[in-house]
């Protein structure tokens, strides 16, 4: 899709299809009022006659009269009403949503291009740079299709090629900027919702591997590094490497380096989790929806759609990813419950329980995150079913050693309408971490679970700002809608973006 900042009337504008907004009561909006009087009261009429009441979600694609369209007051062949509800309402989420059903209708056309008005109107909550990012991050949301494992008859793409987002002169940087971050955004959640998608004898973790380096390729400023399980047997992973015990395929461990600034600018490490299919292990998780456990490495993906976005925006900051990638599976040399292990800090873990894996492989990573001394470490993990249950699938879960870092990745997360809601993280929380056999267990027990396995990696971080987004929630959704949901990538974006 080429995006591009329209200036000018929409009557002016020659495109085969305009996207006006229509509200359920008061004036028409100025766009849709020059068009109006073009076509000679064609849109007042829709509406006097209930053809389209402008409810929010409400679209009717018309054409418009021939003698409107032959002359010089209406260069459009198509117009697409979007019902933007009532004016006073129109808010940020209202307008997403008016955005996204107006793409959905437009793919559902042969229309090549589209010049679009929604985001020229004020929505509360946003100005015209935000309001041209989400229309660009929208629109390659809804175009996002999973065919890799499906056969070659399924639908052809859509076909539209060029979409015009509407702008004041004075305003045109604006909208090109909120454009490109959109589209980089977009584009970022892409490669994490395909990635999870994947079927996970597919996606392991050496396909991992072969993204990283794909998202790398020609890129000066970014590098990849893959330890082996044999550098990570020298690094003292035994944390992680208890976790790939069981299985045949062999681990990796990730390190990507995008080096954006001055060298002597600290990075931001993040890190996430790869699971890419947890069974359980030895502690074998039950039967029902264990095809889901494919997304256990949507913490990975995460750092690879950021990536992505970072390698196309090229903003000016040093950052580092680090992905634990592996499987849990049960094998003759699977680790065991009752089995103490060697983290690469040092600390000793006993394994109370195999499931509790992604908690291991972090502890190995966080730690070795911390070689290129960074300014702050942000691990992301699809970490605890608790999480699901106490936040659903709205926000991903947050912990953090330090408040500024919180406050900071709240604030975007809500700017991004990806949100995160922080969760305690007080010393008692960290009581139930005792064990008999070894510095700690793998597990604290039921209760506050996403809370104890924060307080299990916070073991990890040193002295360094740290914050761990859980998002097993958020990051894929189930039943009908099964599939990745790219989150939390717009997040993260929108938190790094503002430190430039």
């Amino acid at each position: 899709m080429r995006f591009a900042a329209k200036t000018g009337s929409a009557a002016d504008q020659k495109t085969a299809c305009l996207i006006l907004p229509v509200y359920s009561s008061g004036a028409l909006p100025a766009s849709t009022k020059s068009v109006n009087s073009a076509t000679n009261g064609l849109i007042a009429c829709l509406l006097e006659e209930g053809d389209i009441e402008g409810k929010a979600g409400d679209a009717l694609l018309i054409k418009p009269p021939q003698d409107a369209r032959t002359s010089h007051d209406l260069q459009a062949e198509r117009i697409l009403l979007i019902g933007c509800g009532e004016r006073k309402k129109f808010d940020r989420k209202q307008y997403r949503k008016a955005v996204r059903v107006a793409f959905g209708a437009l793919r559902k056309t042969k229309l090549k291009d589209a010049v679009c008005f929604l985001n020229g109107e004020a929505a509360r909550g946003t100005d015209v740079y935000r309001r041209a990012r989400i229309a660009a991050e929208v629109w390659y949301h809804g175009a996002y299709r999973y065919t890799a494992t499906k056969s070659a008859d399924e639908p052809k793409p859509c076909s539209q090629t060029s979409l015009g987002l509407t702008a004041k002169s004075a305003q045109t940087a604006q909208v090109r900027k909120g454009i490109k971050h959109g589209e980089a955004t977009g584009l970022g959640m892409d490669v994490t919702r395909e990635l999870g998608n994947l079927p996970a004898n597919l996606c392991t973790p050496s396909h991992l591997v072969t993204v990283a380096r794909q998202i790398a390729k020609g890129n000066a400023k970014l590098r990849v590094e893959v330890l082996t399980e044999a550098d990570m047997k020298k690094q003292g992973m035994g944390a992680l490497l208890s976790v790939t015990a069981g299985t045949a395929e062999p681990a990796k461990l990730i390190v990507l380096k995008y080096n954006g600034a001055a060298k002597s600018r600290k990075p931001v490490a993040l890190v996430g989790k790869g699971v890419t299919f947890d069974s359980g292990g030895i502690s074998l998780k039950p039967g029902p929806a264990m095809d889901e456990m494919k997304f256990d490495m949507c913490g990975a993906a995460t750092v690879l759609g950021v990536f992505q976005a970072i390698a196309l925006l090229k903003p000016t900051l040093n950052l580092v990813g680090v992905i634990p990638a592996c499987e849990n599976l049960p094998g003759s040399k699977a680790t065991k419950p009752g089995d103490v292990v060697t983290a690469m800090s040092g600390k000793t873990i006993e394994i109370l329980n195999t499931d509790a894996e992604g908690r291991l492989i972090l502890a190995d990573a966080l730690t070795y995150a911390q070689k290129f001394k960074p300014e702050l470490i942000i691990d992301m993990a699809t970490l605890t079913g608790a999480c699901l249950i106490a936040l659903g699938r709205h926000r991903s879960g947050l912990l953090s050693n330090s408040d500024k870092l919180a406050h900071a990745l709240i604030k975007a997360g809500d700017a991004a309408d990806d949100p995160a809601w922080q969760l305690p993280l007080d010393d008692e929380y960290k009581a139930p971490l005792k064990s008999n056999f070894a510095d700690l267990p793998n597990i604290g027990g039921r209760d506050a679970g996403t809370i104890t396995a924060g307080a299990f990696l916070s073991e990890f971080v040193g002295e360094y700002d740290w914050a761990h987004l859980d998002i097993a929630g958020t990051a894929w959704l189930s039943g009908s809608r099964k599939g990745g949901t790219g989150r939390p990538v717009p997040l993260l974006l929108e938190f790094l973006l503002n430190r430039r």
